[in-house]
C-alpha cells in the first residue's frame, strides 16, 4: 500500500460514487486530451485512463504514489508525469481538459496555473475546498466575490456542481468540499492587457472594505478617481466594469 502525506495535503477520495460522478462530469462534453492532477491512489484515474480515443496523462509529485500506480495499473507506463502541476511545462499540444481532486494547500495556485494555460485548457473539472469553490463561482455583491471570481470569470464560464462531505475522503479533511467546472469562454470581454487587468483586480481587493479610490489611487489620475464609481467597494464591480477601467489607468 502507500502512505498519506500531510505535508502534500493528501486527502484521497474513497467514495466510489463521487469518483464516478466526477468522471461523468468530465465526459459530459467532447475532448481528446485529458490531464489528471494528483492521481494519488487512483480513485479517479481508474475511471479515466481507458476512455476510448482519449490521450490520458497524469501529473503526480509523490514518487511513492507513482510507483503504486505503476504497480496497480501497468498500462499507465509512459503516461505519468513526475512533478508539480505548478512547475511542469504544458503537457499537451493543442486543447485539453484538466481534472483533479486538488490539494487544498495549493488550490488557488492551480487556478492561476489554469489561467496561465487558458489558451489550451478548454475545460477543468476540479474538487476544491468548498470555500474556494464558492469564491470562484461568486457573483458581484456577494461576500465570497473576490480576486479569483473576477480573474477566472473573465475567461471561463463557472459551474458550481456538487458538494462532497468530509467522510468521502481518507483521511477526512476538516472542511467540506465542492466540485466546479470551468468551460472556456474565450476572451468575451476583449481584454488586451492581461497583466494590467491582474494588477488592477489585485489592487482593488487589497482593501476590500474601503472605497475603491483608496486602494486604486496609485493606478489612476485624480480626474478619473473623481468618478462616482470609485466610491464603491471592490466586490460591487462586475468583470465588465473592471475591464472597462483598464484603458483609464495611469
Amino acid at each position: 500500500m502507500y502512505t498519506l502525506k500531510k505535508s502534500l495535503g493528501q486527502h484521497f477520495l474513497k467514495d466510489e460514487s463521487v469518483s464516478r460522478r466526477i468522471a461523468d462530469l468530465v465526459t459530459g462534453r467532447p475532448f481528446t486530451q485529458l490531464l489528471e492532477v494528483g492521481p494519488g491512489g487512483g480513485a479517479l484515474t481508474k475511471f479515466l485512463k481507458d476512455l476510448p480515443g482519449i490521450d490520458f496523462r497524469a501529473v503526480e509529485l509523490d514518487r511513492e504514489k507513482i510507483d503504486w500506480l505503476h504497480q496497480k495499473y501497468p498500462d499507465l507506463k509512459g503516461r505519468l508525469i513526475e512533478g508539480s502541476i505548478l512547475e511542469i511545462p504544458v503537457p499537451f499540444q493543442g486543447k485539453f481538459t484538466l481534472v483533479g481532486n486538488f490539494p487544498y494547500n495549493i488550490s488557488s495556485q492551480i487556478l492561476f496555473r489554469v489561467l496561465e494555460w487558458r489558451e489550451q485548457v478548454e475545460c477543468m473539472v476540479g474538487m476544491f475546498q468548498k470555500e474556494v469553490a464558492q469564491r470562484v463561482a461568486a457573483s458581484p455583491g456577494k461576500k465570497d466575490y473576490g480576486i479569483l471570481s473576477v480573474l477566472v470569470q473573465a475567461y471561463y464560464q463557472v459551474e458550481y456542481l456538487l458538494e462532497v462531505d468530509e467522510d468521502a475522503f481518507e483521511p477526512p479533511p476538516k472542511v467540506k468540499s465542492a466540485v466546479i467546472r470551468l468551460l472556456d469562454a474565450g476572451n468575451p470581454y476583449g481584454i488586451t492587457d492581461d497583466r494590467r487587468f491582474r494588477i488592477l483586480v489585485k489592487a482593488a481587493f487589497s482593501q476590500r472594505r474601503k472605497q475603491l479610490r483608496n486602494p486604486l489611487k496609485a493606478l489612476f489620475p485624480p480626474q478619473v478617481l473623481a468618478d462616482p464609481l470609485f466610491t464603491r467597494r471592490a466586490e460591487q464591480l462586475s468583470v465588465r466594469e473592471y475591464v472597462d477601467l483598464i484603458p483609464l489607468m495611469s
